[in-house]
């Protein structure tokens, strides 16, 4: 974390969760249920099938794989 008051200091984090409050804001019964599903969709979806700009929007498993074959 940088100095206090740097407008940078969370710009990682406040991205992810904005996206993953866009993508999958539901309301859960449980909290069981709410573990699951957030679970499947940063393990599953996020990290491996979802394209980034960041990585040239490609999902993180084809960089991946780009970057060891060259």
């Amino acid at each position: 974390m940088s100095g206090k008051g740097n407008c940078y200091d969370n710009a990682v984090a406040e991205s992810f969760f904005g996206t993953f409050k866009t993508e999958l804001g539901y309301k859960y019964e449980s909290r069981y249920i709410a573990r699951q599903s957030i679970f499947e969709y940063i393990e599953v979806f996020y990290n491996r099938i979802r394209r980034h700009s960041a990585l040239n929007y490609l999902s993180p498993m084809e960089c991946a794989r780009k970057h060891m074959a060259a």
